[in-house]
């Protein structure tokens, strides 16, 4: 059987700056297929290599797989749909499968909009994909697909969603084949070197309720440290892999695991440095562990400070405050580590002097880092059903982190836009001329210097926040945040879509919940759908 995985080409402005990142699921995905014996595997990364559509057909045909899989986030959807279509075209009898945390929630609408989508998986994949592909393999996957746990397809005009997969417990039996990957491509602008998106961890116990992680995932598990360093001294012995940024959305919570893989990098002397996402609580619990983190090479932590203000805080549920934050930054860059905030921008209630505080307490904080995130309404997350309304863009092209999605009461999307730049800019020249330079850590400058060449050179290019999308007029500039107008609501036409259209409605339980779907991707009227779990 010959089965080629695509990651579909979406390019936003966001990550990208810091250089290509590999996709992890492809290792955790075909190392579960090889060890169930399928080893007739081949991966292109067209987002990485920027294949154009006429490009990636002609390389499905030339393939002739038998199966066809590909991954979506929100904002890659319409493209990943797009991919998977092409390879029906390409390759008329392969079977094509969708995985990610979109489809997971969304099957429904997806599979309404791109019926030439045989299969989407849902949730975690390792386990489903192998038992979908033997499946497909014996030819009997059309009789049996319905005793499949975790997966959702159309049959007779019909969404079927088979109950939810349990989760996989023990995440050190996954063994994921990096090697499948193009290392070459891979590299990390602020080191120059390769880098890799391992898991440590998956899931979260906590409920942020502008994330779906921990919904994704469903429950907080974590490898064995020891387990894991190997993958890590494989990653950079095998791969030549210089640093890794761990996939985790919280990889401290874990205290004693964590602690135990530091002390193994150190103990095996891996010449290898990372970076983690993690909360400024863990931080500030761990202060006394902080020199033992950078000498495991550690050097690049990003916390979810998330706002400027307490109240906008405690609405996202992060369970911090603003002194803590500021103190976070101060332990981490006392302790010789690159300590980056996050800001969450473009709520309802958004202003010219709430983006201004932004900045302030950036100044305040004096992180060496600083993002301004758009707020991306995911339509599974908790948050998106507390604004309603408000989400009036559903363009899910631009839940891309670098677009203003919501209609601010006192500003335009434009005006929230510009603003966001104007911090960019007034921070990083004030680093670029009076901090980066003069840093006495050698490493920490380096990497300082590094990352500013990541933000020129795709300013340069207009990737770094989509810059293409800014007119100048002169002194001025003229937006074209580019959405799909066809996707862009009034609100009386999302109330009628909340009572019409049940498939445009994120299944976040797992359920299952089978509607009609018409071909041309409609619902069909509310009498005729049936109700199911």
């Amino acid at each position: 059987m010959r089965i080629l995985m695509i990651q579909p080409n979406y390019h936003a402005g966001g990550a990208e700056i810091a250089g290509n990142w590999p996709p992890g699921w492809v290792a955790y995905i075909g190392g579960a297929l090889k060890g169930a014996g399928y080893t007739n595997l081949r991966f292109v990364d067209a987002m990485t290599r920027n294949i154009a559509d006429a490009d990636l057909e002609e390389i499905i045909r030339r393939n002739s797989p038998d199966v066809v899989m590909a991954t979506a986030i929100t904002p890659m959807i319409y493209q990943a749909q797009k991919t998977l279509e092409l390879a029906r075209r390409a390759a008329p009898g392969c079977v094509t499968v969708l995985g990610g945390i979109h489809p997971t929630f969304m099957y429904a609408q997806v599979l309404g909009e791109a019926p030439w989508i045989d299969y989407i998986v849902r949730g975690e994949g390792e386990e489903i994909i192998v038992e979908l592909v033997r499946a497909i393999d014996r030819g009997t996957h059309l009789a049996e697909r319905g005793s499949i746990q975790g997966i959702a397809f159309l049959e007779d005009g019909k969404v079927v969603a088979t109950p939810a997969r349990p989760v996989i417990e023990d995440l050190d039996g996954l063994r994921p084949d990096w090697s499948l990957l193009e290392w070459d491509r891979y590299i990390y602008v602020p080191l120059n070197t390769r880098v890799a998106v391992p898991n440590f961890a998956r899931g979260c116990p906590f409920t942020c309720r502008f994330c779906s992680q921990w919904k994704f995932w469903r429950k907080y598990r974590v490898r064995d440290p020891k387990k894991f360093a190997d993958e890590i001294e494989t990653l950079v012995r095998e791969h030549q892999v210089g640093f890794f940024i761990l996939a985790d959305e919280e990889p401290t919570i874990h205290r004693k695991k964590f602690v135990a893989f530091c002390e193994e990098l150190i103990a095996r002397k891996i010449d290898v440095h990372w970076g983690i996402n993690t909360r400024v609580t863990d931080i500030l619990r761990d202060r006394d562990l902080l020199p033992l983190f950078r000498r495991a090479g550690l050097v690049h932590v990003s916390l979810g400070t998330e706002a400027a203000a307490q109240l906008k805080l405690d609405r996202f549920r992060k369970e911090t405050t603003i002194e803590q934050n500021k103190l976070a930054i101060r332990l981490l860059k006392e302790a010789g580590m690159v300590a980056e905030a996050q800001f969450i921008m473009g709520l309802e209630n958004e202003t010219p002097q709430t983006i201004e505080e932004t900045y302030r307490l950036a100044q305040d904080w004096k992180p060496d880092m600083a993002n301004w995130n758009m707020y991306t309404p995911w339509p599974f997350a908790e948050l998106f059903e507390e604004l309603g309304d408000r989400v009036e863009v559903r363009d899910y092209a631009k839940y891309n982190f670098v677009t203003p999605i919501i209609q601010p009461e006192q500003m335009s999307r434009e005006q929230v836009l510009k603003g966001v730049l104007k911090n960019y800019a007034r921070f990083y020249l004030r680093k670029t001329f009076l901090e980066y330079p003069w840093i006495r850590d050698r490493f920490k400058r380096r990497y300082m210097l590094g990352c500013l060449k990541a933000f020129a050179k795709t300013t340069a290019t207009k990737k770094f926040y989509d810059l293409e999308r800014l007119r100048y007029k002169g002194l001025s500039a003229e937006v074209d945040l580019g959405f799909d107008q066809s996707k862009v609501l009034t609100r009386d036409q999302i109330a009628v879509l909340k009572q019409r259209r049940a498939d445009l409605e994120a299944d976040v339980n797992f359920r299952g919940t089978p509607v009609k779907v018409m071909a041309c991707g409609g619902a069909s009227p509310p009498q005729a759908r049936e109700q199911g779990g």
